[in-house]
């Protein structure tokens, strides 16, 4: 069988891609295709209206130098206060504009940011668990908070702020160059030294403001382990130890923070003090055109003069104030496409890979006593198995679980089980026994596919579990881990976790059954005790308990006890016992256990060393082998 590899190809976290900002225009234009285009209208419409006044400027200037020419201020006056008005109209209909695109930009904006949050969730939700063993869970949240947010700044600020600062640079250029070419000229000599200077700090901080992304999303992660933690680091007196380790993830993050925004804080400025020394020199050149009477060489063709010079120095002024705003969004952009980066590469992680065609039906039988599937749901399930030829056959879900020959490895070239096999019929117990990382919680996650096996095969009542749909295999499997999961919610809900629609009463029963329902009843709100910080109201073993009530409600033909009791005393234990041995009645279940006497009553016990196992058979028959396990028993050996 061909090998597969499993952490070796897993998807890697991709590199800042080019594109981006196009990504996310294309994305924006694809989820509101009228909102986007009225709201781009909308800024060009206002940042075409603030460049006009210059026309009118020089006009009403002609008028008034006019009229101080020939002394006759009667015409001047007829044609100057039309022109206000029609500024006046132009600066209201400017104003609707703006308040008109800033609205629907804000709507836009939220609306999209909530879909990229959904997107980014629904996605995580797809994902292999090996995404989550190779990223830290605070890093990951950094997705949500400080990445999310620069797209909602690039989305709302930066966008909207470029496609005007554009507009209006295209417009002032038209009309300078439509008065005065030698004039443009100085200007645009001008501008280049900004553009450099520009380029220059702008591809300085670029790399900065990616590193500073990375460094945050470190420091998030680092401070939401500490707070997982914090216990474990009071009880060993590791604040100092902590505050170190922090401090040192602290000053690299403001290492990076530093040189990103002393660019950026340099470069607003250096461009605007490049902009009032060209204001003083298009000043000086005008002035000097005027006085040497040198020919202006324009689209209009009138010559130049004061009513000229006066809307060009104001021209220039908004021609490289804009430069200097095309500028600063340089950094915005780079801190946004570094943000929309890790944001698409959370989207665009692999998902799991999912072949399985086999699925998971409720079942009755006909009257020739064939499966048959049905929608009621009649507490039996069978596995439906379409084949090639278009035929379908059902079969009964019954819980035999059996691995033959399976090698599995995370890194290729380091396996950690080596030829595992094992048969488990329905209503057989079969424990797992060994040291800490001998195997045992490796071949459980296989069994449910949280990773595929490198060689062998794994049967499932008699199909491979790869031809079986991962969610369809997992709803048959009921599973306790050793680190319990609760959720904000009552007691309540967080059994009904097991399986959504179970009545109050099948909750209660299965709390009963854990040996739950004791301790819940005796709490404020009895089930309906709001539970928050993972249960932290609870002691651990009241948690586990819930943990295993949940397992019980899902009432699955296998079940998984991954150190299921390690966290109860040895009185809440015998408890636990008793429910767990009604719980276990007619399931196939897979026990990993360090006490063993968990595993006394089960069918067979397996004892692993270093991913193979080296002893298998009932309690009584392995005492009488006297090897590992008998050692074991007797104290002469301990689990590590």
């Amino acid at each position: 069988m061909k090998k597969q590899q499993n952490m070796k190809n897993a998807p890697k976290r991709p590199p800042m891609k080019k594109g981006v900002i196009g990504r996310v225009v294309k994305m924006l234009f694809k989820s509101y295709p009228v909102l986007v285009p009225t709201m781009l209208l909308c800024i060009l419409f206002s940042g075409a209206v603030s460049s006009i006044p210059s026309l009118f400027t020089q006009k009403i200037i002609g008028f008034i130098e006019a009229g101080m020419t020939t002394g006759d201020w009667s015409g001047s006056k007829e044609k100057i206060i039309p022109l206000i008005f029609v500024l006046i109209g132009l600066y209201i209909l400017s104003i609707a504009a703006i308040t008109a695109y800033t609205q629907i930009g804000a709507y836009i904006t939220q609306g999209f940011l909530h879909k990229m949050r959904r997107s980014m969730f629904n996605g995580m939700q797809d994902l292999p668990i090996s995404y989550f063993d190779r990223n830290r869970h605070g890093d990951i949240m950094s997705h949500y908070t400080n990445d999310i947010d620069t797209l909602r700044q690039l989305v709302s600020q930066v966008l909207p702020s470029l496609i005007n600062s554009i507009t209006i640079v295209l417009v002032v250029f038209g009309i300078m160059v439509y008065y005065s070419l030698w004039m443009t000229l100085v200007v645009l000599a001008g501008v280049a030294a900004m553009l450099l200077v520009s380029k220059k700090m702008g591809g300085g901080s670029a790399k900065y403001f990616v590193r500073q992304q990375k460094s945050m999303g470190k420091a998030e992660g680092y401070i939401q382990e500490m707070m997982t933690g914090q216990r474990v680091v009071k009880v060993f007196c590791h604040e100092a130890k902590s505050q170190e380790a922090f401090d040192k993830i602290n000053d690299e993050l403001g290492d990076d923070s530093y040189k990103a925004n002393a660019y950026a804080n340099c470069l607003g400025p250096i461009i605007m003090n490049i902009g009032n020394v060209l204001y003083v020199i298009v000043a000086m050149v005008g002035g000097l055109f005027i006085a040497a009477n040198i020919k202006n060489v324009s689209i209009s063709g009138m010559a130049f003069g004061i009513s000229i010079l006066i809307p060009f120095l104001n021209m220039t002024r908004q021609f490289t104030g804009n430069i200097n705003q095309l500028s600063q969004q340089v950094n915005h952009i780079v801190m946004a496409m570094a943000g929309a980066s890790r944001v698409f590469a959370l989207m665009d992680e692999e998902p799991e890979t999912d072949d399985g065609y086999v699925t998971l039906v409720n079942a009755k039988a006909g009257k020739d006593g064939n499966l048959t599937e049905t929608n009621e749901h009649t507490g039996h399930w069978a596995w439906k198995h379409p084949h090639s030829d278009g035929t379908v056959t059902y079969t009964p879900l019954l819980g035999d679980v059996r691995m033959v020959d399976v090698d599995f490895s995370y890194e290729e070239g380091k396996e950690v089980l080596h030829g595992i096999s094992v048969y488990a019929e329905p209503g057989q117990k079969v424990a797992f026994v060994g040291a800490t990382g001998a195997g045992k919680t490796t071949i459980t996650n296989l069994i449910n596919r949280f990773y595929d096996i490198a060689d062998g095969k794994i049967r499932y009542d008699g199909i491979n579990i790869n031809k079986i749909k991962k969610s369809d295999l997992r709803r048959s499997l009921g599973i306790v881990l050793q680190e319990t999961n609760l959720f904000t919610g009552t007691v309540m809900d967080n059994i009904r976790y097991g399986r959504l629609d179970a009545t109050d009463e099948e909750c209660i029963e299965a709390a009963k059954l854990a040996g739950a329902d004791d301790f819940i009843t005796r709490l404020p709100g009895g089930y309906n005790t709001l539970l928050t910080n993972n249960g932290a109201n609870l002691s651990q073993g009241q948690r586990q308990l819930i943990s295993i009530a949940r397992a019980a409600v899902a009432d699955p033909p296998v079940m998984i006890l991954d150190e299921a009791t390690s966290s109860i005393d040895t009185r809440t234990e015998a408890i636990v016992q008793k429910g767990m041995d009604k719980l276990m009645e007619g399931r196939t279940v897979f026990v990993i256990a360090h006490r063993l006497s968990t595993v006394m009553n089960s069918d067979v016990i397996m004892v692993l060393d270093h991913g193979r196992i080296i002893e298998r058979g009932s309690h009584e028959k392995l005492l009488e082998e006297k090897g590992t396990y008998y050692q074991l028993y007797t104290g002469a050996f301990e689990l590590e």
